[in-house]
């Protein structure tokens, strides 16, 4: 039986706990023993030089299309304007079919009130005239095959260059007893930013109207008290509207004297 051969240590690898000597300095350094014999530099190799960064191209200076500025506001070209969405043509899809068809069939003036029916990125849009926006919500809660119970948001859209009518009312619609989701969407013109309040129909739609009075300008006929939740009652104009100047209001607070919490002004 032969034995197994011993693994020869090349010359140019110290072994472990023996003592190697650095050429031409005559400094001599142990090699821990148990550690991993490292194989030499090879010749004509440097050690500990620097890597080059790749040169810069025109594509990876900076994002989003913004060259020379950091500017992410909006305002450096990155405004997209809005495209027109078109009709969607039927079937729409899931559950949009039973929808549209039930309130077809439950509003007889259909036809004169939805101005479009879209549906994009697996949501449903229908666009109501204004003036009908209320009788279409009336039937979207009341009809047995639609039930949409909730009203769970309403908040404006200020589409400025967009048409004449720049101004959109969003209502987000939740069927509890179908468990289904729906947005009904209006546009009015800045000169006559009217539509007929649905506080009626939708109890909770009260503060979400008065915040896009107060944001947008957009009154709601028939509301039971249409006046300002966010901003103070003498302020001038709608903060976000698209034309609505930028800048800020000067606040002093060198010298200024804060009141005890005992006489503060409150709101009941």
């Amino acid at each position: 039986m032969t034995a197994p051969q011993q693994p020869t240590v090349s010359a140019e690898v110290p072994a472990p706990g023996a003592v190697k000597e650095t050429e031409g300095t005559g400094d001599k350094g142990v090699v821990p023993p148990g550690s991993t014999p490292v194989a030499a530099t090879p010749a004509g190799a440097v050690t500990g030089a620097p890597a080059d960064f790749p040169p810069s191209t025109e594509a990876g200076r900076g994002l989003f299309g913004v060259h020379g500025t950091g500017d992410t506001s909006g305002f450096g070209g990155l405004v997209r304007r809005r495209s027109a969405l078109v009709s969607s043509p039927k079937p729409y899809g899931g559950y949009f079919d039973e929808v549209v068809d039930a309130l077809e069939e439950a509003y007889p003036q259909f036809g004169e009130a939805i101005e479009r029916v879209v549906v994009d990125r697996g949501e449903l849009t229908l666009h109501i005239k204004p003036e009908r926006i209320a009788e279409v919500c009336q039937a979207m809660r009341d009809d047995p095959a639609l039930r949409f119970e909730l009203c769970s948001s309403v908040s404006g859209v200020d589409y400025l260059g967009h048409d004449d009518r720049r101004l959109h009312v969003t209502y987000h619609l939740t069927s509890m007893t179908f468990r289904r989701r729906v947005r009904l969407e209006s546009a009015v013109s800045p000169e006559e930013p009217h539509l007929p309040s649905v506080t009626k129909v939708y109890p909770t739609a009260d503060w979400q109207e008065r915040e896009t009075y107060d944001m947008f300008g957009i009154i709601f006929d028939g509301h039971p008290a249409l006046t300002r939740i966010l901003m103070p009652d003498d302020w001038e104009g709608h903060p976000q509207r698209k034309d609505y100047p930028l800048g800020g209001v000067p606040v002093e607070y060198k010298g200024a004297e804060i009141p005890p919490p005992d006489q503060r002004r409150s709101y009941q």
